[in-house]
């Protein structure tokens, strides 16, 4: 039996002692404090724990620390003192723990195998590195073995081995054939994970002499081969079909076991015929969604980051007509140690406590061993300040000489974490950070921060003083921070001066001056006006400001939010805008910007430009087409062009455009060629080989341009070889294992020759390797295959054509394809800010592990209930993006006094990778909103009665109500004011001893502890005398109030509107109004007025993340209006999604479209009702030949452009387009996800490749690119 293990006694009191420990002391990261103050060594950079090297190479073991004074270090090896001064091979770098190990210079690296460890120390303790294991990879040769040739009847399984040699690290398999060629793959036939080649059925085209199998060593970029294996297939008639039996595993059970935060991979291979299908599923539970993938064909699933949940039986289950057979993996999630809580750094007080907590899980659960100074803590020299409690160490009353590096080892069979934390203990005089004189200037009425950073160990209490002889500031009118600083919230011309800031603590005092100057702020007394002026008359804006005499304002003018046109009609004074000779283009917005180094103020004006009296009008009209075009002087590459112009209709032609139409490759599309003035009839033209010229000229006036002229006699230029090379050549992978090189490809006339084709080379960049070239016929497009995931590619595209190469490319750098980032942004810490708003910390993601162009990260968090009422709601979940390589951000708009999760994802091209573990955090609380109503009834002589609502939002714990009141006389002057403070459990309240026939004004509010929150105010009357009590009247069943009001005015705030709402209650046919303004702002109320009598408005044109007031009157109704109320517009998002359907270009698009179409089939309608024969070339078109189609990709292919029909010769007059399909399956970004039906392909750009040219039967056939087979060196960059 079991015995229940109980707590000891003395743990209730561990645990309140450590609830009593000080806080350590946060050191400001100060350059010059730092370097004066004593530190331990820390361990700053370390070679990883299992470190394999290049046996050709010499070692570097790495080892940095920091410390005060700066550490000297040493080193173990295999658990002895290594004195690296008897090893002439071993040298340490200076100032530096890194040892570097000659290798290149007769050293054997197999003699420096073992476990070494690195010590950094100094007179405040000792830091160790991990324990790092050196190793050299081993790329061995293949055993020599006799392989007999495979004889296999058709129909039956077949499997080949590989059987590489054992390497460090593990080789990667490929099997190729003696071409170099990938040999193609299916359900029928793969590569498992071993290494050998499954067949779940031979067929005859499987006879070959030359299945080999690739073992490709990385470390030491090497590739070894195995011996060719052949297979002969016999065929056999019938073909005898057989049902599923497993090739791999065997048996009906197995077991897996794999750590946490591993990828596990399990497969299952069948034989059969026909060839069966794989189908994965968990028993009892789902496939883990996100996480999952399935490769090979379905034969192999792949799960990332597995965690313990990740456990159980996995199924695999081969099934095709004739029956199916399964097996059952059970798979174990054990874990290496993990953090929960790493210890972190102290540093401490002489006198004071604190703790070092070292938390770590795992599977099993991982021991936890304390080392100081690298020495095992029992044996370690004894500190009376120092007890140790499992995985806390409790500091308390420490001295100086308690200062020491710990280390705490978590382990386990699956591995070991190890983590230096020291303790520093200082006893250091105050210091003052900030620098003397400082002077601070201030625009009156805004807040001003007086800085005074300190540091002194123990903790300085920091005063602040104005004036030499000053008293200590103290009050409401100044905020102390933390952190010394000194606020003053609403600085006024009183503010100016001097502020002295003291710290002091036992060992001693220092104060330090700051000077402080408050400025008028800038205003625009004289602001520009709308104007409206005739066209080419002059206009003037003016913008006369006051400012403070001190500051130099600047004066910039905007039109439309943009810069001012630069032209000289635009004058700018001292205070105004003037506009000479103005036209329709100056019509707009014109702001006036008044900047100084403290503030910035703006105003703005349109201006409407309107048409001049008319007058009688010269008819204008766009001249005539030039004639008579010749052409002379013809050479290789210029030819003269003359013309005579046309009548120019009374205004003068300005210039000449000429036109060129290439009759070779785009017969019937004329392109702009060059233009001249429109004195000119005649231009020197600059010609491309291999081009049908014909020209035409256009002339241009003011009023247009002409039709063109009558077409040139044809000239045909001699081919030559390319001068230009394709532009925009680009490398983006569109799988984690290819690179797409893609390239706008010539035109017709720019190809110079007939033969068009291009050169594609690459070669991985910072890698010494040789440059991959293939040669691939007119297209924009090569995929290279087997390329390792997001590495950096040098490419370069070179054209040529019969008659020779263009000139040497430029190279560019491409990426191959990304994949999905592997790991979560660790340390996600948060900072609450104030009640709404939150500050986000992660620790940024190793860039190697985001396999991508790093996007920016995603801040994912949701409201998981409210702390005052206990209640849960749908969790709607917010994202926030941070572009870029950011750390934190801002969680703006949060609700008080509620809990709230969040989770961190980085994002790449690919996507987003896994989220980090959900943070809760908390707001604080804030002050409530107003109360839901305020009713006044039962009035007497001397009482009312009072009831009301609770806040809609108590954002809190509600401590009590206030509320005030007062009287009002005849002419609205107010009385004495009387303020009653009422339990927060209460909802109604009698109030008594009040004066007869008197009007009264109440004001009430809700308290949390944080403050008060906005108030509501209504009004009410006591009777004249008993006999003269008035009873409500009954008007249809509804009674009306002895006074008019209106109450419970709530507001719906959205970024730049908001829904307002209200109850009234009295007589009928009210006309209303609503008043609001910015909150706290001395400005006007500004005034809507509402149409009807309607009880909502919404008020348009707001600010973004603004307080405003609002508040509800009616009309002819003298001083009767609402109680204020306050809301806050929603910040500006910094990205928005637009509905498309919602934009005014696309309806108008759709609306022409729906309008062609309605055309189209009138027209139809009456050709058909004419009768009538349609033209052969209709019938043709209708009927087009099915072999001009576009080619598909064959995907058995490896980056290589080859004929899917064993290399048959194109028919005459077939064409492919220039680049092969896209499958909707091989790219998840493609538009047919977002449209209906449409299978166009696009280029990166986003246009649209289409199967439509200009070009005719002269054009060279393109799809079959290539059927030659590129050299082995290029194989083997290619899919390896």
């Amino acid at each position: 039996m079991m015995k229940k293990k109980s707590i000891p006694a003395s743990k209730p009191l561990l645990i309140l002692f450590l609830c009593q420990i000080i806080s350590a002391l946060d050191v400001p990261l100060d350059s010059k404090l730092l370097e004066e103050l004593s530190q331990p060594p820390t361990i700053t950079h370390q070679s990883p724990k299992d470190y394999i090297v290049d046996p050709r190479e010499n070692i570097v073991i790495q080892c940095e620390a920091k410390g005060k004074p700066p550490p000297s270090f040493s080193w173990t090896r295999n658990g002895t003192h290594f004195d690296i001064d008897k090893d002439a091979q071993v040298t340490m770098k200076p100032n530096s723990g890194t040892l570097v190990i000659n290798i290149m210079n007769g050293g054997k690296a197999e003699a420096y195998e073992g476990v070494y460890q690195c010590t950094a120390r100094n007179e405040r303790g000792a830091a160790i590195s991990n324990n790092i294991v050196i190793r050299p990879s081993r790329s061995p040769l293949w055993t020599k073995e006799k392989l007999e040739p495979h004889q296999v009847r058709e129909g039956d399984s077949l499997v080949l081995h590989c059987r590489p040699p054992v390497g460090l690290p593990p080789p990667i398999i490929f099997w190729m054939d003696n071409a170099f060629q990938r040999l193609p793959q299916s359900e029928r036939v793969s590569q498992g994970l071993n290494g050998d080649l499954y067949f779940s059925n031979v067929q005859p085209e499987d006879t070959r002499e030359d299945y080999i199998c690739y073992a490709r060593f990385n470390h030491t970029q090497t590739i070894q081969q195995k011996q060719p294996i052949s297979v002969k297939v016999f065929s056999t008639k019938p073909v005898t079909e057989r049902q599923p039996v497993l090739l791999t595993p065997t048996g009906s059970t197995s077991t897996k076991v794999e750590l946490r935060g591993n990828v596990l991979l399990l497969e299952c291979i069948a034989a059969g015929l026909p060839t069966p299908v794989i189908r994965w599923i968990k028993e009892g539970g789902e496939l883990p969604a996100n996480r999952t993938f399935f490769e090979n064909f379905k034969k192999t699933l792949k799960i990332i980051d597995v965690s313990e949940a990740d456990s159980g039986n996995y199924k695999c289950i081969a099934r095709n007509t004739l029956g199916s057979v399964h097996h059952v993996i059970s798979v174990t999630v054990k874990a290496a140690p993990y953090w929960i809580t790493a210890p972190r750094n102290l540093v401490l007080s002489p006198g004071e406590d604190g703790t070092l907590i070292c938390r770590a899980n795992g599977n099993p659960k991982p021991s936890i061993s304390w080392l100081a100074n690298g020495v095992p803590i029992a044996i370690a020299p004894e500190d009376p300040s120092r007890k140790v409690d499992g995985d806390t160490i409790i500091f308390s009353h420490v001295q100086e000489r308690s200062s020491a590096v710990y280390q705490c080892n978590a382990s386990n069979e699956y591995g070991y974490l190890l983590a230096n934390a020291f303790v520093n203990v200082l006893a250091e005089p105050p210091r003052i950070l900030t620098p003397a004189n400082k002077l601070y200037q201030v625009i009156a009425d805004s807040p001003a921060l007086l800085d005074c950073a300190y540091f002194g160990s123990p903790k300085p209490e920091i005063e602040w003083f104005k004036g030499v002889k000053g008293s200590i500031l103290r009050g409401n009118e100044y905020v102390f921070h933390d952190n010394g600083t000194l606020e003053i919230p609403v600085a006024q011309k009183d503010s100016t001066g001097t502020y002295t800031c003291v710290a002091r603590n036992e060992l001693g005092k220092i104060q330090n001056e700051v000077h402080l100057e408050i400025k008028d702020p800038t205003m625009i007394i004289k602001q520009p006006e709308y104007k409206v002026v005739q066209r080419y008359g002059q206009v003037s804006f003016e913008c006369i400001i006051k400012h403070d005499s001190t500051l130099l304002p600047t004066v910039i003018w905007l039109k439309d939010n943009d810069e001012l046109p630069d032209d000289e009609r635009f004058l700018v004074g001292k205070d105004n805008l003037t506009i000479m000779n103005v036209t329709d283009k100056d019509d707009g917005t014109y702001t006036c910007i008044v900047n100084t180094t403290l503030d910035s103020v703006s105003a703005s004006a349109v201006l409407t430009v309107v048409a001049a009296p008319p007058t009688p009008a010269i008819i204008y009209a766009r001249p005539n087409p030039p004639f008579d075009l010749e052409l002379t002087g013809q050479l290789e590459r210029s030819i003269e062009l003359s013309w005579i112009p046309g009548d120019e209709n009374n205004s003068p032609i300005t210039h000449f455009v000429i036109e060129y139409e290439d009759g070779l490759h785009e017969p019937g599309v004329w392109h702009y060629q060059t233009e001249v003035p429109g004195t000119q009839t005649t231009v020197q033209l600059k010609l491309s080989p291999y081009v049908n010229y014909s020209f035409r000229v256009v002339a241009v006036n003011k009023i247009g341009r002409s039709q063109p002229s009558e077409p040139s006699e044809q000239y045909l230029t001699k081919s030559a070889s390319p001068d230009e090379n394709p532009a925009n050549v680009q490398g983006i992978g569109s799988e984690p294992d290819n690179l797409v090189i893609t390239w706008e490809s010539l035109k017709g006339f720019q190809s110079n020759g007939p033969g068009l084709q291009y050169k594609v080379s690459w070669r991985q960049k910072d890698v010494d390797d040789e440059w991959t070239s293939v040669i691939v016929a007119n297209v924009s497009k090569y995929i290279v295959s087997g390329t390792p995931t997001f590495v950096p590619y040098e490419i370069k595209v070179q054209a040529l054509n019969d008659l020779g190469y263009a000139p040497e490319p430029s190279e560019v750098i491409g990426h191959s394809g990304e994949d999905l980032p592997m790991v979560a942004p660790g340390n996600v810490q948060v900072h609450v800010i104030n009640s709404t708003l939150a500050k986000v910390h992660w620790d940024p993601v190793p860039l190697k592990t985001v396999r991508g162009h790093l996007q920016g990260y995603k801040v994912y968090y949701w409201k998981v209930q409210s702390l005052s009422r206990r209640s849960r709601r749908h969790v709607e979940k917010k994202i926030l993006t941070f572009r870029g390589n950011k750390t934190f951000g801002m969680l703006p708009g949060l609700e008080p006094y509620s809990s709230y999760k969040l989770n961190v994802r980085v994002v790449n091209g690919k996507g987003e990778g896994p989220a980090s573990p959900d943070k809760v955090f908390k707001t604080p609380e804030g002050v409530p909103s107003s109360p839901s109503y305020l009713k006044i009834t039962n009035p007497t002589l001397d009482s009312l009665t009072l009831e009301w609502g609770s806040p809609t939002h108590p954002n809190g714990v509600l401590t009590s109500y206030i509320l005030k009141f007062q009287p009002i006389n005849n002419t609205h002057e107010l009385g004495p004011l009387v303020e009653i403070r009422i339990p927060a459990n209460e909802s109604s309240l009698i109030l008594k001893n009040l004066n007869y026939s008197t009007r009264y004004k109440f004001y009430f509010n809700a308290q949390t502890s944080v403050g008060s929150g906005s108030q509501i105010t209504e009004e009410a009357v006591t009777i004249m005398d008993e006999a003269g009590i008035l009873h409500p009247a009954v008007v249809a069943g509804k009674v009306q109030p002895l006074y008019p009001r209106i109450r419970n005015v709530t507001t719906a705030a959205a970024e730049t509107y908001a829904n307002i709402s209200w109850e009234y209650e009295g007589p009928d046919h009210a006309n209303f109004y609503v008043e609001y303004g910015v909150a706290g702002s001395k400005e006007d109320w500004k005034k809507e007025i509402v149409n009807g009598s309607r009880s909502f408005f919404v008020l348009k044109g707001l600010t973004p993340g603004t307080a405003y007031k609002v508040r509800v009157g009616a009309e002819g109704l003298s001083g009767f209006r609402s109680s204020e109320d306050v809301f806050e517009t929603g910040p500006a998002m910094a990205s928005r999604q637009v509905d498309i359907a919602t934009q005014g270009w696309f309806i108008g698009l759709m609306c022409a479209v729906a309008l062609l179409i309605l055309i189209l089939l009138i027209v139809c309608f009456i050709r058909r009702n004419k009768g009538g024969k349609y033209p052969v070339k209709e019938k043709e078109d209708a009927h087009a030949d099915p072999e001009i189609q576009p080619m598909k990709e064959d995907d058995g292919t490896f980056g290589e452009y080859s004929d899917a029909e064993d290399h048959k010769p194109l028919k005459k007059g077939s064409r492919t387009p220039s680049d092969r399909t896209v499958k909707k399956e091989d790219s998840d970004d493609s538009l047919v996800d977002y449209g209906e039906g449409v299978n166009g392909q696009f280029n990166e750009d986003g246009s649209f490749i289409g199967q439509y040219s200009g070009k005719k039967e002269k054009e060279p056939a393109e799809g079959n690119e290539s059927s030659e087979a590129p050299s082995p060196v290029n194989a083997m960059n290619s899919f390896v």
